[in-house]
């Protein structure tokens, strides 16, 4: 496309403007492939440093969510979120938000135009679970087991998908001394559960 721009000056100026759309919609692709990655080796080298802050789920979730009203909004979805106010984990507050952001948008893409997104989350005497789930298409069983791993592309996956996200979710999440598990119903939807353990 670029190449076309500059070997086209009389070019039309509605073709230039798509062609100048799309150019930017691939190197925000590609910045976000790259520094996924380098997340990634960061983490599997054992060099990034955590903190460990108590975090508030609610003030969590509706953080992630408010940076994520776009794309919430062109699939017209529904956002249900219920839980107490004042359930809690302690883990790294960044590094969580880039965890679950990651499963939150994961969700988004999968879901039904029009369908919600129901979170919850409770905290007891050994761990905060946050439960995230959606109404979409589903999840074959023999998929599931693989989901978390690199570079695994399911068959309803979006074109542009590389497998990272929920790789690097998974990474994230058990670095905080948590889990994460999915189970997934075909044409019903699915759930992400985390449970963050309490330590003694």
């Amino acid at each position: 496309m670029l190449d076309n721009i500059k070997e086209n000056p009389e070019m039309d100026s509605s073709i230039r403007e798509k062609f100048v759309f799309e150019i930017s919609r691939q190197i925000e692709w590609i910045n976000w492939l790259v520094i996924s990655m380098l997340k990634l080796s960061k983490l599997d080298a054992n060099v990034v440093e955590f903190n460990f802050e108590e975090i508030n789920v609610n003030y969590l979730v509706n953080d992630i969510i408010k940076n994520l009203e776009i794309p919430i909004e062109i699939r017209n979805q529904k956002m249900i979120i219920e839980g107490s106010k004042e359930a809690l984990f302690k883990g790294d507050y960044k590094w969580q938000k880039e965890a679950i952001t990651n499963i939150i948008k994961n969700c988004i893409e999968h879901n039904i135009d029009g369908g919600n997104i129901i979170i919850t989350y409770e905290e007891n005497s050994l761990f905060t679970k946050i439960s995230i789930k959606d109404e979409g298409e589903g999840i074959p069983k023999e998929e599931i087991r693989h989901i978390f791993e690199r570079f695994y592309r399911g068959k309803n996956s979006p074109g542009n998908s590389i497998g990272i996200g929920l790789a690097l979710a998974k990474s994230i999440i058990e670095k905080d001394n948590g889990m994460i598990m999915c189970t997934s119903e075909i044409g019903k939807g699915t759930e992400f559960v985390i449970k963050y353990m309490k330590n003694y």
